[in-house]
């Protein structure tokens, strides 16, 4: 009887290393794809692929599966790039992890591997798919503290139907683990962190490079000038480190936070106290959405998330035809435009939108 074919991404880290093991040994016909998305100044110290593609071929050549290099760096600054620089220019805060995933990952990917004779993607994300009654559910992996779903969420039938998640009812020590019991060449290494085309690069010297900017006050809520700031896409909103300010500025001693920008104006508005009223907001407006199920959920009771790794956040969901908006049973923190608002129902993700609009107060009109 034939084996079903999966084609498994292999970035060369240790979570798509042991996933691509764990298919082999469910029986899979596996084949490993290593993605090249980005070109620009890749033999940089910071964002080299080189090192990434050796460590998934070692691996590839220890489990006993074919690897084959593919250069999806056009798509990406056509689909990915392209759009971050837009939202930051716009003074937005642009989430480029979400639309890889939903642009690369899982439509530029799965169409290559589709011509390979695929019957399903794998990748090594911290996620689960359901299927029930025919609908195709994505869920919360088991592992709270790795969930990536928030990520995943504008992913839609035709690609959950279609996709593995092998790491969805692991813990991340657990991966670890066994990557050292099968002494794969990459079991120590460090889990990638920042955004795959920056790397581990100083974030303000990678935009100035792509970005207008123009210098400009930093002022208080009161219209205060307490500093310059050296253009508004180079913060987001509840930012304190690098923004340039002590915290004596008015003798309280505490630290500065990014609370707003004032476009018209080209004014960065800053704020002293983390807990301070205008870093807590009450309801958001999302636009772009992306419902997994194809179709809205029903208004009412949900769990929101504005951030990765933030804890579910109890909300009222309001529909309308392009957008949704969510009014949160507590204040919520540095709320930020640009970023994704993702719905749960439990442990299933519903979908998102991107956030357009914030609103301080709980009991706004939206």
């Amino acid at each position: 009887m034939k084996k079903s074919r999966v084609v498994v991404g292999m970035s060369g880290g240790v979570d798509s290393s042991v996933a691509a093991w764990l298919l082999k040994q469910q029986g899979y016909e596996v084949i490993g794809v290593f993605m090249k998305n980005w070109e620009d100044d890749d033999d940089s110290e910071y964002c080299s692929s080189r090192q990434d593609w050796l460590d998934a071929a070692s691996v590839a050549d220890v489990v006993g599966v074919d690897i084959e290099a593919v250069n999806f760096a056009a798509d990406y600054k056509d689909r990915v790039f392209a759009e971050f620089l837009r939202e930051y220019q716009a003074g937005r805060t642009p989430n480029p992890d979400v639309l890889c995933n939903a642009e690369i990952k899982f439509k530029a990917f799965l169409d290559h591997a589709l011509t390979l004779g695929a019957d399903k993607i794998a990748t090594g994300h911290y996620a689960r798919v359901r299927e029930m009654n025919g609908q195709f559910q994505l869920l919360k992996a088991l592992d709270a503290s790795k969930d990536q779903s928030y990520f995943l969420h504008r992913l839609n039938q035709e690609q959950l139907a279609k996709t593995l998640f092998p790491l969805g009812e692991m813990n991340k020590t657990e991966v670890r683990r066994l990557a050292e019991q099968l002494k794969l060449p990459n079991a120590r290494k460090k889990d990638s962190t920042g955004i795959c085309f920056i790397g581990e690069r100083p974030f303000r010297e990678f935009l100035h490079r792509y970005l207008a900017f123009k210098p400009g006050e930093m002022v208080t809520p009161e219209g205060k000038v307490v500093g310059q700031h050296v253009g508004l896409s180079f913060y987001t909103l509840g930012q304190r480190k690098g923004i340039g300010l002590g915290g004596s500025k008015d003798g309280s001693g505490e630290p500065w936070f990014v609370a707003d920008k004032d476009l018209d104006n080209n004014r960065l508005i800053v704020v002293q106290g983390h807990d301070h009223e205008l870093l807590l907001s009450g309801a958001l407006q999302a636009e772009q959405i992306s419902w997994v199920a194809g179709h809205s959920p029903a208004a009412g009771a949900y769990a929101a998330k504005t951030r990765y790794r933030q804890a579910d956040a109890e909300c009222q969901l309001h529909l309308s035809d392009a957008a949704f908006d969510l009014q949160f049973s507590q204040p919520q923190w540095a709320v930020t435009p640009g970023q994704s608002a993702v719905i749960y129902d439990g442990k299933v993700c519903l979908g998102g939108g991107i956030i357009h609009r914030v609103f301080r107060s709980t009991h706004a009109s939206v």
